[in-house]
């Protein structure tokens, strides 16, 4: 049976997945180098960019999506080191911390995926870079706490929580 026939086998919220979409992301925004951090907040936006009434998001907006960004974080750092496997991204250490950034070869790999999907994909990294790109790591961090706690309210009782009821 091969690889893609595979029941147990999945590409949605994979290190692949999330590999490729972080590497359009730092190659949207090159020659800027990113930390893990930023690349999460990046990557929420661009699968979700119709939260920040954006093109329409990639992806749908499932309820309780929130639990995303509890998860998200390791799945991108094991897509990141896929890509650096193979020679798109590069690590730079220094005082500051780790940052990712597109290798020479990140953007002609990019360019040769011509698929709607990349195309869309594409177009929102674009987007965000356009968008946020320039905001400071605070900045970014309240808007994106903005999307969590506005979902987590979405689901509280009205009038508080009974515990009589």
């Amino acid at each position: 049976m091969s690889e893609a026939c595979r029941p147990d086998v999945t590409v949605f919220n994979s290190a692949l997945e999330t590999g490729i979409r972080s590497l359009v992301i730092l190659v949207a925004n090159f020659p800027s180098a990113m930390d893990l951090q930023r690349l999460v907040d990046f990557d929420y936006l661009v699968v979700h960019s119709g939260d920040l009434e954006g093109p329409e998001s990639l992806h749908p907006p499932l309820p309780l999506r929130e639990g995303e960004l509890l998860v998200r974080r390791n799945i991108i750092e094991s897509g990141i080191l896929l890509m650096m496997s193979r020679g798109l991204v590069t690590r730079i250490a220094n005082a500051e911390g780790i940052f990712y950034q597109a290798s020479d070869y990140a953007k002609p790999f990019v360019d040769s995926l011509t698929t709607p999907y990349m195309r869309s994909l594409i177009d929102r990294a674009n987007w965000v870079r356009d968008t946020v790109g320039n905001m400071d790591t605070t900045d970014l961090h309240n808007l994106i706490n903005g999307f969590f706690n506005k979902w987590t309210t979405q689901f509280h009782p009205l009038g508080g929580s009974n515990k009589n009821e």
